[in-house]
């Protein structure tokens, strides 16, 4: 039996599941409904027959104004997505999918891990842009991020821990988010999705996780971190400077 810790997790994947119910928060639900989103490129033929069964990429969004989605900068480099060429975005959310062309407007943050802002084509009928703030977190504050992990919708609680002090975890802000006993409910398809605290500010957006692997009896079984330490890597949302909400 042996395990190592796994860096960059979130990297986002293409099955397709149906949106699970939304637990209530200190955060008006409906607010973050129409404020985030699971964005999925669909690969073209040429894409697909360069990488045997791989449909397309899928991560989580949310709305800076109704013409701009913030997401993790690794969604958009597995998307393929450009700061030139348009290419069709199906954006997902409960009350349904559309297609709109897309491309990345900008990139901003450190040199370990950036957020990207998506340009949309036209608006999204019903987008609620998103509150950002301008303060730092503070330990032990509640948090919680409405994320789409595999496509599902998940409202899920937790607490900011810490910022990072060192190696590719420096100035990261470092979360502990569960849901009941699932610890590992932050996973592939969250990449994008954003950290607000109780006043329905955006304060980061996740990137990774932390897990480890173990081999069991010819099994492989990933396990998150010990109860009361992170679990969960972001990017304050401050990374992102001066960029107004309004087109």
């Amino acid at each position: 039996m042996h395990g190592r810790i796994g860096w960059r997790l979130l990297v986002p994947f293409v099955l397709l599941a149906n949106t699970q119910t939304i637990h209530a928060a200190c955060v008006d639900t409906t607010q973050l409904a129409h404020m985030t989103v699971s964005v999925m490129r669909h690969f073209d033929d040429a894409e697909r027959e360069a990488n045997p069964g791989l449909i397309g990429i899928r991560g989580t969004g949310w709305f800076l104004s109704p013409t701009t989605i913030v997401t993790a900068e690794h969604v958009t480099a597995a998307m393929k997505l450009s700061t030139e060429t348009w290419k069709p975005l199906e954006i997902i959310d409960e009350d349904g999918s559309q297609i709109i062309a897309a491309r990345i407007r900008r990139l901003a943050g450190g040199p370990v891990e950036k957020l990207a802002v998506i340009e949309l084509q036209r608006a999204v009928s019903d987008a609620q842009s998103a509150a950002i703030r301008r303060e730092p977190l503070v330990p032990e504050e509640q948090v919680m991020t409405l994320a789409y992990p595999a496509g599902n919708a998940h409202l899920v609680r937790g607490r900011f821990v810490r910022f990072g002090d060192d190696g590719k975890l420096a100035g990261m802000a470092l979360l502990e988010m569960y849901e009941g006993e699932n610890r590992l409910v932050i996973d592939h398809g969250a990449s994008g999705a954003p950290v607000v605290d109780c006043a329905g500010r955006v304060a980061a957006v996740v990137t990774n996780v932390f897990t480890q692997t173990l081999n069991w009896s010819y099994r492989v079984i990933r396990i998150s971190t010990a109860w009361g330490t992170p679990n969960v890597v972001s990017v304050p949302v401050q990374a992102l400077g001066h960029f107004p909400t309004a087109d």
